[in-house]
C-alpha cells in the first residue's frame, strides 16, 4: 500500500530529499552536470557502490534525475539532473549557503 502524502510540504520535501545521500548526490549534479557513477561516488565519500546504485534509481523513480546508458565496452552511464531536477537547484543553494554560514558556530551533538 502506497502512504499517504503528507500535507506538509516540508515533510515531502525531506521525504525526497532526506537521508544521509540524496541530497549530496544532488548537489555533485547541480554543481558539476552530467557524472558517471565513479564521478558521483567520488563527490559523496563514504558512499558505498551499493547504495549509491539505489539512491541513484530512487531519485530517478521520482523523476529527478535522468539516466543514459551508452552502448559501448566497457560500459558507460552518465547521470544529470531532469527538468524536475533542474527545480532543486535554489533549494540545494540555500542549503549550502545556509551551511557556509553556519558549520563554524555549531556543535556537532554526534548523535
Amino acid at each position: 500500500m502506497k502512504p499517504m502524502p503528507s500535507k506538509c510540504p516540508v515533510a515531502f520535501t525531506s521525504r525526497i530529499l532526506g537521508g544521509r545521500w540524496k541530497a549530496r548526490i544532488i548537489w555533485a549534479l547541480v554543481q558539476k552536470g552530467t557524472l558517471r557513477f565513479s564521478e558521483i561516488r567520488a563527490a559523496c565519500p563514504p558512499i558505498s557502490d551499493r547504495i549509491l546504485s539505489l539512491e541513484l534509481k530512487e531519485l530517478a523513480a521520482w523523476g529527478f534525475i535522468e539516466r543514459k546508458e551508452y552502448p559501448v565496452i566497457p560500459p558507460k552511464t552518465e547521470y544529470r539532473l531532469s527538468s524536475a531536477g533542474q527545480t532543486l537547484k535554489p533549494v540545494m543553494a540555500a542549503m549550502a549557503e545556509w551551511g557556509l554560514a553556519n558549520r563554524d558556530s555549531l556543535s556537532d551533538p554526534g548523535i
